[in-house]
């Protein structure tokens, strides 16, 4: 059986969003140094693959997840 998958949308106004601050604006962790250690010990997905760059460049359509819920990158 599948896992499902959560997926909200993250809406931002500048061309693009660096994963740190994704992860922190989004809610999915509360403190930056939370979102750094997430980073850095592999725990964070960017487009379905791990990814341990904390200033990850995110634009519109990129996805990221911790655990179950994903998140994907609206530029508006």
């Amino acid at each position: 059986m599948p896992k499902s998958i959560n997926m909200t949308e993250l809406h931002v106004k500048p061309p693009y969003i660096k994963l740190v601050q994704a992860l922190k604006f989004c809610g999915a962790l509360e403190t930056g140094g939370e979102c750094s250690e997430a980073i850095k010990s592999g725990q964070v997905t960017v487009n379905g693959a791990v990814c341990t760059m904390r200033g990850k460049k995110l634009t519109d359509g990129d996805s990221f997840g911790v655990g179950e819920q994903v998140y994907q990158i609206k530029v508006d």
